[in-house]
């Protein structure tokens, strides 16, 4: 079997190379002619998979090692009988890491506690149900937005939460986005924050998008930030990526080049969901498990004195694990002499190793039962000595 990879899927050779025999290119460079003999192909969200990549070769299996799938045409591939896997779910727990330490940095800035604030999510899948759990079980007041997860009647969340969208924009004092980009339908989200919303939104209101770029109007909230300068604003997706806006970087409170979702973490669990769904489909075993092939963390345990607080302590080991800010300064950095389709490929290519919160152990004492508990409620592992 003949595989044509991203050379940015992690551990692609040990999962893989037991399957067939890989050829890896940067996810922008794979074309057409590569493909002509290959058999899977393999990508991450830089690649666009479309008739003009596909149409003459002999793939008979594509997958993405990532939630996303708006690179992907599947209709086209439906059409054509090629079998298709993506990773839902993967790097559910990196985006709401992200968010956390967003949360965080916020907090101390502007001098609020979140169990003070309405924190408004729009968008409850994979991402934003995990946030919904992070948040509900420190006391955090929530509101969701998401009509197509709402009209299931599945009762996923408690009936107080749900809201309509202007309504959760009105109430909720942070705005976090977890939508997929729909572009057309019952529920389109292309620009569901619009000009005229955007417009409307209260000053002070934190708005965080770690989903998909356009979802909100970034022109619209270009010229109200450019105007006012009165909305705090965390943007890690963006319109028209790569080429994103370098003047709404200079706008924004923390920019951050589409890494949400990378954690190491994250990316192997997603390449692990694709070479299961590839050896499912052509029947063949699973040789490798990611409990075989996942590094150490670099970051394994922590201890804490009796003498600290809780509050302190939760965004001590936040940080500890992942700080926005580095990812934010980064790319400034990078725009000083790089353009922005420059700066957003070359800072994910070489994006530094980023474990999540479950790898750490902290070991507290055994008064420290608030503490303990608001780690746990985090994902955090705790040992009480």
């Amino acid at each position: 079997m003949r595989i044509i990879a991203d050379e940015n899927i992690p551990l692609v050779q040990e999962f893989f190379a037991d399957i067939g025999k890989i050829k890896v290119y940067l996810g922008r460079d794979i074309k057409a002619k590569y493909l002509k003999e290959a058999d899977v192909l393999l990508v991450r969200s830089v690649t666009q998979v479309d008739a003009d990549l596909l149409q003459h070769s002999g793939v008979r299996f594509v997958g993405t090692s990532t939630i996303g799938t708006d690179h992907i045409d599947l209709k086209w591939l439906k059409n054509q009988k090629i079998a298709f896997a993506n990773a839902p779910g993967s790097n559910a727990e990196s985006v709401v890491e992200y968010v956390l330490s967003a949360l965080v940095y916020l907090e101390e800035r502007e001098g609020f506690e979140l169990q003070d604030k309405t924190v408004g999510i729009i968008g409850a899948g994979n991402v934003g149900g995990r946030l919904y759990e992070r948040l509900h079980q420190v006391g955090v007041n929530i509101l969701i937005n998401d009509p197509p997860l709402q009209s299931k009647n599945e009762q996923a969340f408690p009936e107080s939460c749900w809201a309509d969208l202007d309504t959760l924009l009105e109430q909720a004092d942070i705005i976090s986005l977890h939508t997929p980009l729909i572009s057309s339908g019952v529920h389109p989200t292309h620009h569901l924050l619009d000009k005229k919303r955007i417009q409307n939104l209260a000053a002070g209101k934190i708005i965080i998008n770690s989903g998909r770029g356009a979802v909100i109007d970034t022109q619209a909230l270009k010229k109200r930030l450019q105007t006012q300068e009165d909305l705090l604003t965390v943007l890690d997706v963006w319109e028209q990526e790569p080429h994103f806006d370098a003047e709404l970087v200079k706008l924004v409170t923390l920019a951050t080049p589409h890494i949400a979702g990378y954690s190491l973490d994250g990316k192997l669990r997603g390449t692990e969901m694709v070479c299961q769904s590839l050896c499912q489909h052509f029947g063949l075993p699973m040789r490798k498990q990611l409990g075989q092939l996942i590094p150490e963390p670099p970051l394994r345990k922590i201890n804490f004195s009796a003498q600290m607080l809780p509050e302190q302590g939760v965004r001590t080991l936040i940080r500890a694990c992942y700080d926005v800010r580095s990812d934010d300064l980064a790319l400034r950095l990078a725009l000083r002499t790089l353009t922005p389709a420059q700066a957003y490929d070359q800072l994910r290519r070489d994006y530094p190793v980023r474990r999540e919160f479950a790898n750490v152990r902290v070991e507290l004492k055994s008064k420290q039962k608030a503490l303990a508990q608001k780690l746990i409620s985090l994902g955090f592992k705790v040992k009480l000595n």
